[in-house]
This record gives C-alpha cells, sequence and structure tokens, in this order.
C-alpha cells in the first residue's frame, strides 16, 4: 500500500493542471464552436477517481479506473475536429434542389417511325424495317459498343405526344414519368410484346410489339415511343431516356383503307390521297379504265389535261396538286419502251409511265432531250412522229 501522503501531495499536481486545461478547452471551444461542454461533469468525474486513489487504490486500479475518461476527452476532441471541418467547410443548401445524376449517356431512337400506325400491326420503322434504338455520348453523339453501358435492359413506354413540343432535349425523371401514357380503364395494356429490350454492343431493336387501343382519347391525340434503362449500371451515371416523334394510332380496321405512301404502280387507284374508295373520283376515274396508280400516271404523261377533264370541275385546283404529288411519288420499275420512226430516222425511247427520256437518231446512241440542239427537237416532235407505244 503507498503512503496517503505521497499520494495526495501527487493528486494535487494532477488535479490543478487537468482542471486548468479544461477551462482552456471550454473557453476555446465556445468560442469557435459555440459548442457546449459539460466542464462540471468531467471534474466531477476525474475528481471523484483522485479520491478513489486517495483511499488506498493501486496504480494500475488508478488506471483502470481513469482508462473510460481518457477515451471519452479523446472522443469528444475528434468529434470537435470533424465539426470544425463541417462548419469550414462549403455545403450546398437543403433547399437546393441537386441534379439527379450527370446526364452524360444517352439512349436514342435512329431511325423515324410513320406518322400513323394501326393497331394490332407490328410497330416499324418509316422504312419499314426494325426500329433500333442507341445509347451514345451525350457530347459526341458516338454509340457506346463496350463496358457495362454497352449492354442492359431497357423497357418500352407509350408517351404522351405533346412530350417533347418544347423541343428541349433534357428533362428530369418527374417530367418523363408525369408523360407516360398508361391503358384505359377497363382495357388490356396500351402496348403488348417485347417490351424489355437488351441492348448489345450499345444497339437494341424493337421486337413484336403492337399497339391494342389508338390515340383519339388522349387531348394531344398522338403517342410517342419511350424508352429507359431498366436500371442503371453505374449510380453516379444517369442515363437520359429516349423519346421517338410524335404519331397517330388507328384502329385496325382503318388499315384497309390506309394511303400508301409511296405508291406502287400496281396499287388501286383510291390509295391516293384525296381519292375516296367508290366515291366520286374513284367512280369516273373506273368508268374511263383508269384503275392502278400506274394508269393514272400514264394518261398524266401522255394527256394530263384529258385526265383533269375526267375529274371534273368538282376537284378544286389544290386536290388535284396533291394527288399529282402523291401519284409522281410513286417508284418507278425499270421497264422500258422504244418507237423508231424510219421516216424521220428517230427512235425514241420511254420509261413505264410513257416519258421520254432518251432519243436516238443512228439506232444506237441514245441521248437526253436536255443536250438536243433546236435543229433535233424539230424533227423529234414532228407532228408525223406519233410513238405507239
Amino acid at each position: 500500500m503507498v503512503p496517503k501522503r505521497h499520494f495526495h501531495e501527487e493528486s494535487n499536481s494532477l488535479e490543478v493542471p487537468v482542471q486548468e486545461s479544461k477551462r482552456r478547452y471550454t473557453h476555446e471551444e465556445r468560442n469557435s464552436l459555440e459548442v457546449p461542454v459539460q466542464e462540471s461533469k468531467r471534474r466531477y468525474t476525474l475528481a471523484t477517481a483522485v479520491r478513489e486513489v486517495m483511499r488506498g487504490l493501486s496504480m494500475q486500479e488508478l488506471l483502470s479506473r481513469l482508462e473510460p475518461l481518457l477515451r471519452k476527452v479523446i472522443r469528444e476532441e475528434v468529434e470537435r475536429e470533424i465539426l470544425l471541418y463541417l462548419q469550414s467547410s462549403p455545403r450546398p443548401s437543403f433547399n437546393q434542389i441537386e441534379p439527379s445524376g450527370s446526364r452524360g449517356w444517352q439512349l436514342h431512337f435512329i431511325n423515324k417511325l410513320p406518322d400513323t400506325l394501326f393497331t394490332g400491326s407490328w410497330i416499324e420503322a418509316e422504312d419499314s424495317r426494325p426500329v433500333q434504338i442507341v445509347i451514345r455520348s451525350a457530347n459526341s453523339n458516338n454509340i457506346i459498343t463496350s463496358g457495362p453501358l454497352s449492354s442492359f435492359k431497357i423497357e418500352i413506354l407509350v408517351l404522351d405526344g405533346d412530350f417533347g413540343t418544347d423541343e428541349k432535349e433534357d428533362w428530369t425523371d418527374k417530367e418523363f414519368d408525369v408523360s407516360v401514357i398508361r391503358e384505359r380503364e377497363g382495357r388490356r395494356p396500351l402496348v403488348t410484346g417485347d417490351l424489355i429490350i437488351t441492348l448489345r454492343d450499345g444497339v437494341g431493336y424493337l421486337g413484336n410489339i403492337t399497339f391494342t387501343d389508338n390515340s383519339s382519347w388522349i387531348r394531344s391525340r398522338k403517342f410517342r415511343l419511350g424508352a429507359r434503362a431498366v436500371q442503371n449500371t453505374c449510380s453516379e451515371e444517369r442515363i437520359r431516356e429516349a423519346r421517338s416523334g410524335a404519331f397517330i394510332v388507328k384502329d385496325h380496321r382503318g388499315e384497309l383503307y390506309r394511303k400508301h405512301h409511296p405508291p406502287s404502280f400496281s396499287d388501286e387507284i383510291w390509295r391516293l390521297e384525296r381519292i375516296g374508295k367508290d366515291g366520286v373520283f374513284h367512280s369516273r376515274l373506273a368508268a374511263n379504265g383508269i384503275n392502278t396508280v400506274q394508269d393514272f400516271l400514264r394518261l398524266l404523261v401522255t394527256a394530263p389535261s384529258v385526265l383533269r377533264n375526267i375529274l371534273g370541275s368538282g376537284m378544286s385546283n389544290k386536290t388535284w396538286k396533291t394527288i399529282i404529288q402523291h401519284a409522281r411519288a410513286c417508284v418507278l420499275d425499270d421497264k422500258l419502251y422504244m418507237y423508231y420512226s424510219a421516216m424521220q430516222s428517230v427512235g425514241l425511247l420511254f420509261n413505264s409511265i410513257y416519258k421520254v427520256i432518251g432519243v436516238t437518231f443512228d439506232g444506237q446512241n441514245y441521248q437526253s432531250l436536255d443536250n438536243l440542239t433546236k435543229s433535233h427537237m424539230v424533227r423529234v416532235f414532228h407532228p408525223k412522229l406519233t410513238p405507239a407505244v
């Protein structure tokens, strides 16, 4: 047992510095951080420990009693330094809206959808090819062909046709979500089929996806397709959703009367714009042997005034121009016809709608009408030169 007097002297030397240290620490803390420190509680705890030593505790017992107190002091010092660092560092306001992630990556529809789709028919691009979706860099528009972002699942959604009319190229998650269109109450899902697509090397294709309802029941009367990642492959990166152009969806029965763009030679004449099936114009044309688009184009080339008279004065010039413009969009085939006049020593080359596309004066070499001299033009359009095609 150590004499009490020895420990009494040691306790006096121990107690005074600790209390002074604590008073300096408390003063600095209050001036800098204004963090209250339980000074009286700590002094009481230390004094209690000293009194217990004075009652006859050994050095080992003293250390065991002081250890919790020292741990507490160290912990408070660490907390103080952390708090000081946080208060001195710039921090965003909690009222400030933070962006929800980087928009460095974008899903994008490559090809354009038709202006009109029909329920029950597969969704295809305007050129009848599969609809293609890619993920690309927002900065370079280059497709991401490797790495985690080049292969992940996306879901296909239906959007309101008004979404994107402001031509914004970026939007928030909330703006996208509120534009998603669901089926009408009591109806089947608005779109059915392979609605989850996996990108491979940054590219994906729409499969067998069809609409089950038309678009006439929403205010814009149009839909868009949307695509978004099922889950982000990188928590720090946010992938912008894809948005297609707007289009109308009609009931399948309307497809029976759909106009073809572009029309083909074999299409019935009512497939042209402004000519209704079994309508007045359709009946007048059929009565004069004009049943197909090819028949219409041939008469338009050889005798346009006759064709105009067949349609009658009830057709406005605006309607006439619309029909002609649509008919001329027809893709011509490779058939050619040749007429040769031995009397004039001139040969004419016609395409499949009887339009002159070449002239020969020796029976071998053909040249375009644009390259003819005035004398050659007289020979070509001589009244006796009547093509028999």
